[in-house]
C-alpha cells in the first residue's frame, strides 16, 4: 500500500509540510516494498486557485491509498474522499516519523477539511 506525505524537501528525514495543496513535494512511500517516490509539487505552490485539487489529483495518480499532511482544505478533502483515499493529519514531525506513526495507528484520521480554502 502506498502512503503519500507532504514534504518540505522530499526526504524521509525532512519535515512534513503542513500545507497540503501548496506543499513543496509529495513523498510516496510503499509500505510493502519500502520504495520511495518523490513528486515535485512546485507547479501547484503558486496557483491562485485549485492548488488543493491539483495536488489531490497527484496523490490519486501516484496510486496512494492514504495521505498525510498538516492541514487539508475543503476542495482537496472532497477530491481525496471521492477517490477513496484515507486522510490523516500530523504536525511537527518528519516524513519518516509520520509514516511510522501511521503504521502504528497513532495518527488522527480526518472526517472533514480542517482549514478554509486558500489557507
Amino acid at each position: 500500500m502506498k502512503v503519500a506525505v507532504t514534504s518540505n524537501d522530499g526526504t524521509l528525514q525532512g519535515a512534513v509540510d503542513e500545507r497540503f495543496g501548496r506543499c513543496k513535494k509529495l513523498v510516496v512511500y510503499d509500505i510493502g516494498t519500502k520504495a520511495v517516490e518523490v513528486i515535485d509539487n512546485k507547479a501547484n505552490m503558486g496557483m491562485a486557485q485549485g492548488a488543493g485539487i491539483q495536488t489531490a489529483q497527484n496523490v490519486v495518480n501516484a496510486g496512494a491509498k492514504t495521505v498525510i499532511s498538516g492541514h487539508f482544505g475543503p476542495k482537496a478533502f472532497q477530491v481525496l474522499k471521492a477517490a477513496g483515499i484515507e486522510i490523516y493529519s500530523v504536525a511537527n514531525v518528519t516524513v519518516g516519523e509520520a509514516i511510522q506513526r501511521f503504521e502504528q495507528g497513532q495518527l488522527k484520521r480526518l472526517d472533514g477539511a480542517d482549514v478554509d480554502s486558500h489557507w
